[in-house]
């Protein structure tokens, strides 16, 4: 392909994703929202026909987006998760042929499962990125809880002693590192525990900072705080300055 091609293919795709960026964003939530009810409470006919058309137009998106990608290999490398995620609903449009029958009810549905909330929790993330520019505290919180609805989901459907309020419980005390006397007896369990257990120790670090520099600026702002303030580095500065055109002034006066 040469550089012209590749530019024009760039700018198609740039200006397609300018085009979905919203309505994939809310489809992205949608689809998370239908993900966390599935698995707790199950689908009515026409909530899961409803996300059977958002997985088509997921899919559709994906292969219109790697027709125009230059580089496809270095796009598919970059989205296997979504591609991976984009896959595994099709076992459920094709559910009356006897193996998928078989897949159903062995130990290899659980590995869906765990496939199917990974992905829907990154297509969140990304979508909440997108929603919030500034990465701050506030999206950090946002997407803390993100995790912990869908993680407490799929844990619920592991972990079938555990209801999804117990399970809601669980995944809030490990997103807080504080952890609980339940652990996952299934593998998928425990991995879905295993990826938690990372995010959480990755966010409790920012958050901890986060609330410190907020309480360390509420105790500078006092004008008896132990720790300078953005005001009294400002009088400092102003003092410094005084200081200097005083120097400056006897200086000159000498000279005179």
């Amino acid at each position: 392909m040469t550089a012209p091609e590749e530019g024009e293919r760039l700018a198609v795709l740039t200006q397609l994703e300018d085009w979905l960026e919203v309505p994939m964003r809310v489809l992205g939530f949608v689809w998370l929202g239908l993900l966390v009810l599935e698995f707790t409470r199950g689908l009515s006919p026409l909530l899961e026909a409803l996300g059977t058309a958002i997985w088509i137009i997921f899919i559709l998106d994906f292969v219109l987006r790697l027709a125009l990608a230059p580089n496809k290999k270095r796009y598919l490398g970059q989205n296997w998760l979504s591609a991976l995620s984009l896959l595994v609903p099709a076992l459920r449009v094709f559910r009356a042929a006897r193996a998928i029958r078989v897949l159903r009810v062995s130990r290899a549905a659980r590995g869906i499962r765990l496939v199917r909330v990974v992905g829907s929790v990154n297509r969140g993330m990304r979508a909440l990125g997108r929603s919030m520019g500034r990465r701050g505290l506030g999206y950090v919180v946002a997407l803390t809880i993100l995790v912990t609805v869908a993680g407490a989901a799929g844990m619920h459907t592991f972990e079938q002693e555990l209801s999804y309020p117990a399970a809601l419980w669980w995944t809030a005390m490990i997103m807080t590192t504080m952890g609980s006397e339940y652990w996952p007896a299934t593998t998928e369990g425990r991995m879905l525990c295993l990826l938690l257990a990372l995010y959480a120790f990755t966010v409790f670090g920012y958050v901890t900072a986060s609330l410190a520099s907020f309480f360390i600026g509420r105790d500078a702002e006092h004008n008896e705080g132990e720790i300078a303030g953005q005001a009294a580095i400002e009088a400092l500065r102003a003092d410094i300055a005084d200081l200097r055109s005083e120097v400056r002034a006897l200086r000159g006066g000498r000279k005179a």
